[in-house]
This record gives C-alpha cells, structure tokens and sequence, in this order.
C-alpha cells in the first residue's frame, strides 16, 4: 500500500488504514505514542509523538516532533499536524523531542520536551498551530531547564533527564517534572524531580530554589502531575510498563502511594496482546474525566501503515515495538481514588452535537480512511496542516452527530487541486450512503496554492448521525483540503475594503488601528490575531479580535506576537523612493516586516528595546512604490511590541524631522474623523513618547487585590511602605495593563 510521500514544504506526509469503524485509536493515518492532555473551558487537548519513523529495530525510536489534536466534543477531533519539530524552529536544537507535556493557561500553550534523554526545555505559542517560542532562552538565556549547560546546570543526578510533565496550579503557578530510570545517585523509585516557574502571559521565570526530589515505589518513567479537589496525583510508568499512581495534599510531595491506574497495555482491545512501553496524562473537560494513553492496535492491524526511515527507507511491515497509536477513554473515580481505566474501542462518548456552521481544518474528523497529511510550516507562523485523500481508493473522513438545524444549502471548501476529476462527494450514513451534494474541486496554480469552492446541499437537516466526506479522483495526492464549512445560505465571497472607504494617501501617516475592514472567504481577511480575543482595553472598533487598546494620544495595538498581521490599502501618488517610518514600543526588542500585494517590501526590521511599552521609538526602513492602489501588510516576525502608525515620507533616507509634514500634507483618508482615533492630519512630532502613568494596582501572592499605590517620583518598596502594606512580596500592574513586575514592602 503506497502510504508515504514527500512533499515541499512539508514535514511529513502519512497513510491510512482502518479497522472497522471503532473511534479508538484517535487518528489511523499515522503512528503517535507518548501522549500527554489538557484542558480549558472549550478545548481538549491532546498532545504526542510522532512515531512513523523508525531505523528497522525494535525499540530505536527516530521521534524528532510533536503532533496535536483538539476536540470541542470528544468525539469529533481535529488533527493540527506537526506543530513543533526538532531544529526546526531553533536551528540547532532540540534533538528527538520523546514524552512531551501539555499545558494550557489563560489559552496560552505550554509544552515541555527531553532533548533525547540529556535535558529538558519549554516551548510556548499563542494557540496549538504555534508558533512556538522559547520562554526559557527569553528569560534565563539557557535553552534547557535541565541538562548539561542549562539553567539547573544538571540533572540533579537523574539517569534519564526526559518525560516531562507540566501543570498550572488554580493559583497559576506553574510546575515542571522530569526523570527517569536508574543512576548510582537516583534509584528507580527515587528519580523525579520538580521545580515551580511564574509565568506572565508567556513570560517564564524558573525558580531555582524551589528545585524538590520525588519519591514513588518502582517509579520507572513518565512522570504526569495533575490535580481533583485538595489532592495533587502523581502517576508514572513502573517497571512493568503499568502505570501507578500516588497521591499528596502538597504538590512537593511526599506522595503516598495508592496503586495502578492504567494496565499494561497488551489488554486493549485490537492490539493482539501486543504490550511494551505505556504513558500517559489526565484532564477533566465539561465535568468528566478522561485518560490519553498509547497502545499497538494501529500497527498490529491487517491493514496498518508502512513506515520509513527519515532517509525514507521504507517498511511495509513495520516492528510492533516501534510505532504506536493514541487513544482516549473516560477515566472514572471512586471518591477521592482513580479507578483502573477500561480500554474501549469506542473512545468516549460525545458531549454534544457537533455545529456545522464554523470553519473547521479539514483534517477535523471522527474517523478516515485512506488519507494522508502534510503540514507546511513557514517560520514566525502557525502551521498549517492538509488533508492529502488517496483520491483512486475508498477514501473519506467522518463527521459526527452534525446539527444542520434548519438545514445547510451550501458547503465551502479551501482547496489546492493539481489533479483533473477531483472532487469531494458529501454521503449520510455511510460512504456510500445518501448523496447530499457534490463539489468538482477548481485547479489551482500549485498544491500550497488554495481557492474557496462552494457546491449546493440538499436533504441535510436536523440532527445528521455520521456525514462523510468522500473524495474521488483519478491520482492520489493531487488534491489538499485545508478548510471547509457549511452554510445555511451561500455567501458569495467579499474583498476587504478600507477602513472608512477610502485608502491611506501615500506619502502620509497611517493609524495602525484603522486596519481594511475584513471580507469574506478565502485570501479576503484584513488581520490575523493569534486568539479571538481584544486583550487591550480600548473599546475602539467593538467585535474585532486585535488587541487594541487606549493610551494618551489615542489607539495603539499591542500584545503583538509572532505571525500576527495587519493589512490596510493605500494609494501611492507616485512611483519612486520612500522612507517608512514605524512608530513603535518595545521592552526587549522585537523584529517587523512589511509586504505589498504579497511580495516581500522590507525584509525583517530589527526593533530595538525602547525601554518599556510605553516609550515609543520610530524604525524606518527604505522602501521603493509604484503608483496607484496597493495593499500593505504590517507582520509582528517576533514577540512584544506595541505600535502607534506608521508614515510614508518621499525619498530615500528621510529624516525624522519630515514626519510631520508628511503626516499633514499626505492627505487625510481612512478613519479621518473615527473616535478614539488620532487625526491622520495631525501632526505628530518625531521624538521619543513617555508615558504619564504612574498608579499601579496591588496584589498578593494568591492573586487578590489589595489596593494601589502611585510609584510618581518613588520606589515600590517605597510606596508600599508609605501605603502601609504589610511586609513580603506583591505584584504591582500598571493601572493601563501594560507592566507588571514583583516588589517588595519592607515593614
């Protein structure tokens, strides 16, 4: 069976088998194992290796990224693709990322990965897609918490410095384990460790003294702390590959033991006795518990996967011992103790029906057959991930329990489409089962290229048991779904349009909270944010999710991370040389970049630390325009930085001094008279901003105000003392949510 393909651009590509129609394992068209969980409020998360390579020898696992699935209703579940690789993001590490750790605070992902068995690290993004960042490099200038040249220096004397587990207390206060197998130093039973970090909206600091050993008997590996009620759970692997478990009042332990949680995995269903290494995590998600664990029903299957090597020497029969699959089962309690997980074919049940009407990623599904994937991954981005249907076999995906209500007329599908003849056939019930409609895919330039097909429905109404996508073709891989959605009604698409129906006059200033306003389908978005969140204050353009938020002379956006963008029109007076002045804050320095219609306009700018988000600075870089109507978009290429404007000033080199009458005589266009909005013919000097807030609210150490105080012309130790607050360690935010920072009082 032909399963495996390169592609450009793409990390991996893998194929399907199935077995009947069980839901356990999670995916059946690539190996995972190792897998860890999380939750929030809307989301499960589940993270894992990638476990398709392999060197042909029992157990010489090549595990070298992390894969991740999220599902709103445990049934229906959404493959994100290889979110993180070795050396991809980071050049030069880590190495095989084996046993990762998931945690999700405030939507903020934390991750925490072995660099093979010699260290551990942490990586952090905005959302699952990433991009991912390094908290630890940021804060601690070390690219490990443990391990040789890390921030501990060692490994406190631990054998196997990998399979971290990772939690946020309800205070928020974040815990890191780690450890494994045997050294003269730490015995099995004697061989984790923990240390608590503060975080602050993806700002790690790593507390060095707080650095606790553990003790469980016969702890082997794969440490996993999480917490019910007033007890912390501290599970592991044992020496006979079952998982064990005990239990505390104080997340440092100790920890008395209580017993197993999860047998040895030769007992699931499906994977003909095949045992070996388990793992595990834990989370609870709209008031039930569940359980990640690996298992061999994937790769024992009449029908499995081929693997290769990443030199793609392939293996049609692949060693059970090496490629695992992921599943997911309700885990359930006798009061305050875990009771020893069922393994299920039939996974958890689902929460609620799924709804059609949202843009999902096309690899959302609650089973497949005969597909593969591949994720394209472009630096300082979120990744994207494709669905790569084996268009000359059965091939298809399933969709469960989907409400169409009153009842959908049209289907969207985002599509590259190389190949003649393909389309996508939408079935209820079976694969072969009631046709609702039917969608001939429109060919596109190449397969990274996407275009918006719509395709009439009928007969889909009410509650719809399983809906399958169905995908025909006379060439496999030559079609790639990244999107799709149902709609009620079709809505043609609609292109962004100017903030204010007229476009920024160049030369001249641009106001960067007046963004296009948005359209509608493919290629006609105005931003990308990496949440659906404004997390400023400003209640300036109400509904969107840019972080925009006041400050004296008006809006600014901030909380900018790495991906984001903005895109405005303009219309350049006349070709020529110019000079692009970014108005622009930033504490640690952060690096921006401009494009025009799609082509790269400025390369990466460097911005320097101005000191703090209050301290405005401008960056210009030369640029060359032709005239007419274009569109600019502005890209935050890394982290933290907050910006004003920008302004277009003629001629190359231009000096600061020309803002200002650039700003007036450019031409007042967009947002001209919005409220909360500076004038775009005002004329703003070219000189350093400061700011005048001084008032900082007052907090304890679990979190709860407790007042103010004004630092104008003092110190916080000092305004504390005055304030009379007793002696210890508060956090101190700026009255416009834009510092923070720990001091103390003194008393």
């Amino acid at each position: 069976m032909n399963v495996w393909k390169r592609v450009v651009g793409s990390a991996l590509a893998a194929g399907l088998v199935t077995f009947g129609l069980a839901d356990n394992p999670v995916s059946t068209y690539h190996y995972l194992a190792d897998p860890s969980a999380a939750a929030d409020d809307s989301t499960f998360y589940i993270l894992t290796d990638v476990d398709d390579y392999n060197n042909q020898t029992n157990y010489n696992y090549d595990i070298v990224g992390l894969y991740a699935f999220t599902s709103k209703d445990m049934k229906n579940w959404t493959d994100h693709g290889m979110i993180f690789r070795s050396k991809r993001e980071f050049g030069s590490y880590p190495n095989n990322t084996w046993a990762s750790g998931i945690a999700v605070k405030d939507g903020r992902i934390f991750i925490v990965y072995p660099d093979g068995a010699s260290g551990v690290g942490m990586i952090t993004a905005p959302a699952i897609d990433g991009p991912y960042t390094d908290p630890i490099m940021e804060t601690h200038g070390k690219n490990r918490i443990a391990g040789g040249g890390s921030f501990l220096g060692d490994c406190d004397g631990i054998a196997h410095c990998f399979d971290p587990g990772i939690f946020f207390d309800d205070d928020g206060t974040g815990y890191v384990i780690f450890g494994g197998g045997e050294s003269n130093q730490r015995k099995y039973g004697n061989n984790f460790d923990i240390i608590k970090f503060s975080e602050d909206n993806g700002k790690v600091t790593l507390d060095r003294n707080s650095l606790t050993r553990v003790s469980l008997p016969n702890s082997f590996e794969a440490p996993y702390l999480h917490k019910k009620g007033d007890y912390y759970y501290l599970s592991f692997n044992n020496r006979s590959q079952v998982i064990d478990y005990g239990m505390s009042k104080n997340i440092m332990g100790p920890y008395d033991y209580v017993g197993s949680v999860i047998p040895g995995i030769s007992s699931v269903p499906d994977a003909h006795n095949q045992g070996g290494n388990n793992h595990q995590g834990f989370a609870p998600f709209q008031g039930k518990w569940y359980a990640v664990y690996h298992d061999r029903r994937l790769v024992t299957s009449d029908n499995h996967p081929a693997a290769t090597t990443q030199g793609g020497v392939r293996s049609e029969n692949p060693n059970y011992e090496n490629h695992r699959s992921v599943s997911i089962d309700e885990l359930t309690w006798s009061g305050d103790k875990m009771n020893k997980l069922e393994f299920t074919r039939e996974g958890p049940k689902q929460l609620r029906n799924f709804d059609p009407y949202n843009t999902y990623k096309a690899t959302t599904s609650s089973k497949q057959q005969n597909i593969r994937s591949r994720t394209d991954w472009t630096k300082g981005q979120a990744v994207k991930h494709v669905l790569l249907p084996l268009s000359t076999k059965e091939s298809w995906i399933r969709v469960s329990k989907v409400d169409f209500g009153n009842g959908a007329e049209n289907l969207r599908i985002k599509a590259a489409n190389v190949g003649d003849g393909n389309k996508v056939e939408i079935h209820t019930g079976s694969a072969s089962g009631p046709l609702a409609g039917s969608c001939e895919l429109a060919k596109t330039s190449s397969n990274t290229t996407f275009t918006d097909n719509d395709c009439a429905m009928t007969g889909l109404t009410g509650v719809v048991d399983q809906v399958f996508f169905v995908f025909k073709g006379s060439k496999d891989s030559t079609m790639g779904l990244l999107e799709w959605e149902f709609q009620g009604t079709k809505r043609e698409p609609e292109p962004q349009t100017p903030f204010g129906g007229k476009a920024w006059a160049v030369p001249g200033k641009i106001e960067v909270e007046n963004f296009d306003e948005p359209g509608y389908g493919a290629g006609n978005d105005s931003f990308s944010d990496n949440d659906d969140v404004n997390n400023g204050d400003s209640d300036y353009r109400k509904g969107t999710s840019v972080d925009l938020y006041a400050k004296a002379s008006g809006v600014a956006v901030g909380y900018s991370q790495a991906g984001e963008w903005l895109e405005y029109t303009i219309n350049v007076a006349e070709d020529g040389d110019y000079t692009l002045f970014t108005n622009i804050a930033s504490e640690g320095g952060s690096t921006i970049s401009f494009m025009l219609d799609g082509k790269d306009l400025t390369g990466e700018i460097e911005v320097p630390a101005t000191g703090s988000y209050d301290d405005f600075q401008n960056v210009k870089a030369n640029v060359a325009l032709t005239a007419g109507e274009h569109i600019l978009r502005f890209t935050a290429v890394k982290d933290w930085f907050d910006v004003d404007y920008f302004v277009f000033v003629k001629g190359k080199d231009a000096a600061e001094s020309e803002i200002a009458n650039a700003s007036a005589n450019g031409g007042a266009t967009a947002g001209e008279s919005s409220e909360g909005s500076e004038s775009t013919s005002a004329i703003v000097a070219p000189v350093k901003l400061s700011s005048s807030y001084t008032e900082y609210r007052v907090f304890n150490l679990s979190g709860e105000f407790v007042g103010t105080v004004d630092l104008k012309g003092t110190t916080a130790a000092k305004a504390l003392n005055d304030k009379g607050f007793a002696k210890g360690l508060y956090l101190l935010k700026s009255a416009n949510g834009r510092k923070s920072f720990m001091a103390s009082s003194a008393k």
